[in-house]
Formats: structure tokens, sequence, C-alpha cells
């Protein structure tokens, strides 16, 4: 067998499907794998260059692979699915992989160690409490309004609600009970909350970039551990341009003929990173809208001329490049930079 210079593999829960070519380009390798045997067989190989498409376990499979020597990139599926021809089937995808790594132009996806996969599990649980919070809440309102209790909205707000159900006698027995569980979900989850902000805010603590982007505006220690755990590699982009790119804060291009034409935000890249950077910026312009801090002028003169939400969105791409600079360089944010003046009333 020729030397094989990269693989490409498709991946899944238990079939695995290889395609490697040599150095001609000639493919040399077709094989698949169950999924005790990958490890195994890679064992065997020399080191060699393996590419994956990043989806469900593909961090677990190129840390496994990076111990064995290979080199393991990782690939976005849009980046990947311009390369497999059609009639899709796990052989065209492993081809399609092999034929992507081998781009000159191919973005890759960071691999993350274990500990980085774990800090990143804070803020998807994080989430996902925050979720069943709400949907619990929509759902003790709904009940109680049912009954003509009514509640304004806020989290806080609940658990007075759920303390004039119990002393409203006149509700039937059965919903005061039902109520008292739903009572008891809710104060759980609000503990279990508090724990893993706890956690994240001692992780925040305990990390130096972290620390440093929590001083821009608009980045608070959530949005400033979003940032480091999610861009562990920010010296894969050029610039703070392609970074804020990556997070899908800028336009659409529909260029063509020497016209340009730019529409809505791509919204590619991570939603939840985007989402939280979108918040924060919404959050100060809401307080220069109403003269309170100090803000640049450049801040300033977007609100005037421009509705909140796509000053939020512009200042959010701002956000961006600025974190990128500061977790390339290892600086610290200068205010000063930013030419602050006393904010007036928008």
């Amino acid at each position: 067998m020729r030397e094989i210079i990269r693989i490409g593999m498709d991946t899944s829960k238990h079939i695995f499907v290889l395609h490697g070519v040599d150095a001609e380009e000639r493919v040399v390798l077709r094989k698949r794998l169950s999924r005790r045997q990958v490890l195994e067989f890679f064992a065997q190989l020399p080191p060699t260059a393996i590419g994956i498409e990043a989806c469900g376990a593909s961090q677990h499979w190129a840390r496994e692979l990076g111990k064995l020597g290979h080199e393991v990139k990782l690939m976005a599926p849009q980046l990947v699915k311009p390369y497999v021809m059609r009639n899709k089937n796990d052989g065209r995808d492993a081809e399609g992989l092999c034929e992507a790594m081998g781009r000159p132009s191919m973005r890759f996806v960071p691999v993350k160690t274990a500990e980085q996969q774990a800090a990143l599990m804070l803020t998807g649980v994080r989430d996902g409490l925050i979720a069943r919070r709400t949907q619990l809440g929509n759902t003790i309102r709904g009940h109680a309004a049912e009954f003509g209790l009514i509640a304004p909205k806020g989290t806080d707000k609940i658990e007075p609600l759920l303390a004039r159900i119990a002393q409203d006698e006149t509700l039937p027995t059965l919903a005061r009970e039902l109520f008292v569980m739903l009572g008891r979900e809710y104060a759980r989850l609000e503990t279990e909350l508090r724990e893993i902000e706890a956690k994240l805010m001692a992780w925040h603590r305990a990390d130096a970039t972290g620390r440093r982007l929590a001083q821009i505006p608009s980045v608070g220690p959530i949005v400033a551990t979003a940032l480091v755990m999610k861009t562990p590699d920010p010296h894969a982009f050029r610039s703070g341009r392609h970074f804020a790119a990556w997070l899908g804060l800028t336009p659409k291009d529909h260029s063509t003929a020497g016209k340009t034409r730019l529409g809505k935000i791509t919204r590619a890249g991570d939603e939840d990173l985007r989402r939280l950077l979108v918040i924060g910026a919404t959050s100060v312009i809401q307080q220069a809208r109403h003269g309170r801090g100090r803000h640049s002028r450049w801040l300033l003169a977007l609100i005037k001329r421009k509705p909140p939400k796509l000053a939020a969105v512009a200042l959010a791409n701002k956000v961006a490049r600025i974190a990128w600079k500061l977790m390339v360089t290892g600086e610290s944010y200068d205010a000063a930079r930013i030419n602050p003046i006393p904010t007036v009333a928008a």
C-alpha cells in the first residue's frame, strides 16, 4: 500500500467510514470500521492527517486520535458540503472530507482539551436550566390564570404567586397539591441554577483572559467566560473582522457586476455567543439613550442615526473585534482609546 498522506473519516455512533489518498491524490484506502475497531486500526498506522466533520463526539475522537500521534483536523459541515458529490452516502461523505481538508483555503475548528470541554458544559447546562425555569414559570402562570390569579412578569414574581395560591382556600384541593409540586420543582431549578452560576463565577475569577475581557463595556462575567471557552485559539483568525464574521455579525454579501449589495447579518457561527454579545450591547445602548454613563462619540452618533436594534448589532460587532484583540495580544482594555465624553439624553 502506498503511503497515506491524509484520511477523511465519516463518523457516526457505531459505523466509521475512511477514505485515504497518497501524495499523488490517488485513492489508496477505503474502509468501514465499527466503533471498537477505530483506535485499533489507527494505532497501526504511521502518523497522518485525519479530517473529521465538526459534529457530536468529534472533539472526543480528535483527542483520542491525537494521542496516537495523528494530526486531526475538524471542519465545519457547511464548509465540507460543497466537496461532497451527489448521491450522498457515508463513502461520499468521507471522500468529501478528504478532499476538503486538502484545500489551502480550508478553515479548521480548534480541538479542545477535556478540561476545556468540561468548562464549556457550564454555559450549556446554565442555558438549559434557564430555559426549563422559564418554561415552568410560564406553566405556573398559565394554570394560575385559569383560577383568576395573575402576577406581573419576572422570575421574582413566581414565589409570591405560589404563596398567594397556597393561601387561597377557594381553590380545589387537587389544584393546590399540583401547585405545591410545581413550586418544589421551581425551587429546585433555582437552587441548581445558583450552584452553576457560582461555579461559572469561580471559573471566571481564576481565568486571567476572562477578567481582562470583562473590562470591556457590555461584557460581563458570563459573556467573558463564553468568549474564552468558545474561542480556545483566537490566533486561528487573521483579524478581528474575521472573528466578527465567524460570529455572524457581518452583513450578507449579494454583490455582483460591480454593484455592492449588503443584506442582514449572516447569523453564522455560534448562536449563543452572538446572542450574548448582542444582549450586552443592547444594555449599553439603553443606558446611553437614558443619558446614564460615559460613552464614545461613535456610539452616541450611531444611536442618533440608527434604530436601537441595528445599533446593538453594530456595537456587538465592535466589541467582538476588541475582544479578539485582547485575547491575541494579552493587553488590557484601555477606556481612554474610545474617547469617552459625558453623555446626554438621545
